[in-house]
């Protein structure tokens, strides 16, 4: 009965957040003028949701895709798909989702991180992540039509896209439309394909409950070794089973080789990790087609797509699968 009445609560924030922040703080990153760091405040949950923007260029309105990062990540983490995107013409908005983000890895003694990332995988987090991603959408949309900011008419809102790893992938589940328990969805209409790294199946109902609406085009990405280094029960077959509890109609599936849990990151490896450098060349191959398909309404990269292309024309290795449906 409390989960239900916090989920309400935190449902009924995110739809009456309200962008009353005063001017945001906006910084070139040292690697490219075409790098915003901003970090706009949601007044209405007494949140700062920091973001890191890759602008693509040209004058006209791009596309956007959002991202989520996973546990202890941050608005840096994956920037390798932020410069490959926005070089294809998309621009990215990398969140930074306080609660599950890297200021809990720094704040947890050694002994207790493991511990302390069980910990913030909680609802609160879980739904905190939700409305960041709404919040964020209604802030592009403010500076969009703000002649003094330097987001001003950069963005083509007809089509947005989101992609996520992990803990970011269940946030992508989520605005995507996934099912909670009475019938309860988070769907957030305005984005309009999703690509989940690591998707997390469903806990406490089956995954055609969970996943079997999502109506919308969806990519997941996992690896035979994407095994959950703090839920023992979620294995990388478990995690082909988001794909597999799917409707039929535009989703698509990358299953790499011996591909592990941080095969798609850019972080530093464990010791115990490698890292096979074709893994990020997939990935960034398959995903841009990907937003072409369904971001720019490119007819050949979604026949690409739907297709046995990706499997036989160099970009994957023998042993990693491709599939569509």
């Amino acid at each position: 009965m409390k989960s239900k009445h916090i989920l309400a609560s935190i449902l009924a924030i995110a739809v009456l957040a309200t962008c009353l922040d005063s001017r945001p703080s906006v910084a070139a990153s040292p690697d490219s003028p075409s790098v915003l760091d901003i970090e706009p405040n949601d007044s209405a949950r007494d949140r700062v949701v920091p973001i890191r923007v890759y602008l693509a260029e040209g004058a006209q309105p791009q596309p956007v895709i959002l991202v989520s990062h996973g546990l202890g990540g941050s608005r840096e983490t994956k920037a390798y798909l932020g410069k490959h995107w926005s070089a294809a013409g998309f621009h990215c908005v990398f969140m930074q989702h306080a609660g599950s983000d890297r200021d809990l890895l720094r704040s947890l003694p050694f002994g207790k991180k493991l511990s302390g990332f069980k910990k913030a995988a909680n609802l609160q987090n879980s739904m905190d992540r939700i409305g960041d991603v709404s919040f964020v959408l209604d802030q592009l949309e403010k500076w969009d039509q703000d002649k003094t900011h330097p987001l001003h008419h950069k963005f083509d809102f007809d089509h947005v896209g989101i992609s996520g790893h992990s803990f970011g992938a269940a946030t992508t589940l989520s605005v995507a439309g996934r099912m909670y328990p009475m019938r309860r969805s988070f769907a957030e209409p305005r984005i309009k394909a999703f690509l989940a790294m690591s998707p997390q199946p469903a806990q406490n109902t089956s995954v055609e409950n969970a996943f079997g609406s999502i109506d919308q085009p969806f990519l997941c990405m996992t690896g035979t070794k994407d095994s959950s280094p703090i839920t023992p029960s979620v294995t990388p077959d478990s995690r082909q089973s988001v794909y597999r509890a799917m409707p039929t109609g535009d989703k698509f599936q990358l299953v790499l080789h011996n591909g592990t849990h941080s095969a798609f990151g850019d972080e530093g490896l464990r010791r115990t990790d490698t890292r096979n450098p074709n893994h990020h060349q997939a990935i960034k191959k398959i995903s841009t087609e990907f937003w072409k398909a369904y971001l720019t309404d490119d007819a050949n990269a979604k026949h690409w797509l739907q297709s046995n292309q990706p499997a036989t024309d160099g970009t994957l290795e023998p042993k990693d699968t491709w599939e569509s449906k």
